[in-house]
């Protein structure tokens, strides 16, 4: 997960969809300042899962047989 030519193809994906999903979600929350501690593990969250996803989808996509 952590090598840095996988990483320079899952990272910007990941702040893109991350973003979005974000501002989709807790955007609102955070801009009326209501986000409290679950709001924002939410938010990593929200990071976290399309990074895992495009990390996935990085390794299948270069594995070799």
């Amino acid at each position: 997960m952590l090598y840095r030519p996988h990483l320079r193809k899952s990272l910007p994906i990941a702040l893109v969809v991350g973003t979005v999903l974000f501002a989709i979600n807790q955007l609102d929350v955070v801009v009326r300042g209501d986000a409290d501690l679950a709001v924002w593990i939410k938010i990593v969250v929200t990071y976290l899962v399309p990074f895992c996803v495009a990390t996935a989808g990085v390794l299948v996509g270069t594995r070799r047989r």
